[in-house]
């Protein structure tokens, strides 16, 4: 049996648990919180007060953080291109009935809140171009982006596994940094998005130990690729109007990790914690080529952590269309 028909009888086996997931991992629609939770009630006749009040506020916090907000809330809005990518995994049919396709569905739909409530906050703050952010969006949804992992599941949980959890630590950190800064509001709006991408790393996480017990071999192996391939960035296309495609996500990146939101530490520290909730270091009766996988895997974050290490992130100041200067 070819490796693509073995995957996908490990995929139809684990569609069998896919109500557990949802159950487990999603929350039903009606306790979820939406945006409107954190978002000034237009209804109310305190509207203009409180959309001045996140204006004034929002004057305090600088570029680099605006910035990086704005990256963030671009990659959430991309979510039409991540959906379409997951609905092509083998063994993912476009069926009514089909337990992946549904578990993607709602995945997404628990997803996009975070691009609406961050995009809505962006546009009350007042310090950002909002046609400028709309134009990258938009951009970012038509150019697409490949992971170079085609329809493998295995590769894409990997992923998924990884970039949930870098989402998390991102949100987080713009939590914290929004709280200091006073921004009760979106500090507690982030931190909740923040919550939901946890979540959803450990169901992602979760799919891949459950393909570990069924096919740990193959498994370890698509492990070792995404590894040594590096984990792409959703955002790595960004690019402003007018701009080339992927023509300033490195400029992006220095800002992020110029502020602290998301560094080269934490991608470390990521493949440390995928190495331990896999416990790749127990498994048992895999061949060479496996072992040989788990070696590389095991010595990857030291190695990775000493190169981080020497990097000098620069100072420079960038100039991106999307920001309004503060008054």
């Amino acid at each position: 049996m070819s490796v693509e028909n073995i995957r996908k009888e490990v995929m139809q086996t684990l569609e069998k648990k896919i109500d557990g997931f949802v159950e487990k991992y999603l929350i039903p629609i009606e306790e979820i919180w939406q945006p409107t939770d954190f978002l000034p009630n237009s209804q109310h006749d305190s509207f203009l007060d409180q959309v001045k009040e996140i204006q004034e506020i929002s004057k305090d916090l600088h570029d680099d953080f605006w910035v990086v907000l704005i990256g963030d809330t671009i990659t959430e809005e991309a979510l039409p291109t991540y959906e379409s990518w997951l609905l092509d995994l083998d063994g993912v049919t476009q069926d009514p009935d089909n337990g992946w396709a549904k578990w993607i569905r709602a995945w997404t739909a628990e997803e996009n809140r975070h691009g609406d409530v961050l995009n809505k906050y962006l546009y009350l703050s007042g310090r950002v171009n909002m046609r400028e952010v709309e134009m990258s969006t938009q951009h970012l949804i038509a150019d697409g982006f490949d992971i170079g992992t085609a329809t493998d599941p295995y590769k894409n949980f990997v992923y998924t596994s990884f970039q949930e959890l870098a989402t998390y630590i991102s949100h987080n950190n713009v939590a914290k940094i929004a709280k200091k800064k006073g921004h009760k509001a979106l500090a507690k709006m982030s931190r909740i998005i923040a919550g939901d991408e946890m979540r959803h790393h450990l169901a992602y996480s979760d799919f891949v130990k459950e393909i570990f017990k069924i096919d740990p071999n193959e498994m370890m192996l698509a492990y070792q690729y995404m590894m040594k391939h590096k984990i792409i960035m959703p955002a790595m296309n960004l690019r402003e109007s007018f701009g080339a495609k992927g023509s300033f996500f490195d400029d992006f990146s220095t800002v992020a990790q110029r502020i602290g939101v998301y560094t080269g530490f934490d991608y470390v520290d990521i493949v440390r914690k995928l190495n331990t909730i896999w416990q790749i270091d127990t498994l048992t009766n895999l061949n060479s080529e496996a072992e040989k996988a788990r070696d590389f895997l095991m010595n990857l974050p030291d190695r990775m952590y000493r190169i981080t290490e020497r990097m000098v992130i620069p100072d420079t100041q960038f100039n991106f269309k999307w920001m309004i200067p503060a008054s």
